[in-house]
């Protein structure tokens, strides 16, 4: 993998196929396009009950990119419920590569100056890959999941890869499709021009954000 760059990995997701490893210590990587795949529907996105409330009071300030490489380490610890990550150090190098060139970008949960959760993905035209989320506090990384899709929404995305379809994603309405129904919406999603900063290079930070958010998401449906 010694020659293998960022730009090599976007064209790998414009194939739609994406980088895994065994374990954080072990640096081979393999690339893996999934028979199912787990996506989110933008203009289908739920928004449980409970997490809508959460989101309306704005528990946390959201920042844009302001700590991406904290994000990535954050994901790739080992935790409560995670003993193993598949986020290596040559991934780590790859995702930093493609951040520095603008289209890798993490959306992040902070209390004060603590970064309590977030998530991380790939944006390409209009596709937006994610790759991983941490909570350190309730509902950190769920708070960012519907910032994300608001953000999404916003600039004029039409996929959310989700990679694999797990029953925690199931409850946002991710669903599972076949190999050949994935690479055709991908291939419309990259023939569409798309704004990851339609909504600014930052979150609004005052109150009335996470409105902001749901009611994106509730036009879009």
């Amino acid at each position: 993998m010694a020659e293998f760059d960022a730009r090599d990995l976007l064209d790998c997701y414009a194939r739609g196929v994406f980088p895994m490893a065994d374990a954080r210590e072990d640096a081979r990587v393999f690339l893996i396009d999934p028979e199912r795949r787990g996506v989110i529907p933008l203009e289908a996105f739920h928004v449980p009950r409970r997490l809508a409330r959460t989101v309306r009071g704005d528990p946390f300030e959201i920042r844009i990119d302001a700590a991406f490489h904290d994000v990535v380490l954050a994901c790739a610890a080992s935790g409560p419920g995670r003993t193993e990550t598949w986020i290596n150090r040559p991934i780590e190098q790859l995702y930093l590569e493609l951040h520095e060139l603008g289209f890798a970008h993490s959306v992040e949960c902070w209390q004060g100056e603590r970064l309590v959760g977030g998530l991380y993905g790939v944006s390409l035209q209009g596709a937006f890959f994610g790759e991983s989320m941490f909570s350190r506090v309730r509902d950190a990384s769920k708070v960012a999941l519907v910032h994300l899709v608001a953000r999404l929404i916003a600039g004029g995305f039409t996929l959310l890869d989700a990679q694999f379809m797990t029953e925690h994603l199931a409850q946002f309405g991710a669903r599972e499709i076949p190999r050949r129904e994935y690479h055709r919406r991908l291939d419309r999603a990259l023939a569409a021009p798309a704004d990851f900063y339609a909504l600014g290079a930052a979150a609004p930070s005052a109150d009335g954000a996470g409105r902001l958010a749901l009611q994106l998401i509730t036009q879009a449906s």
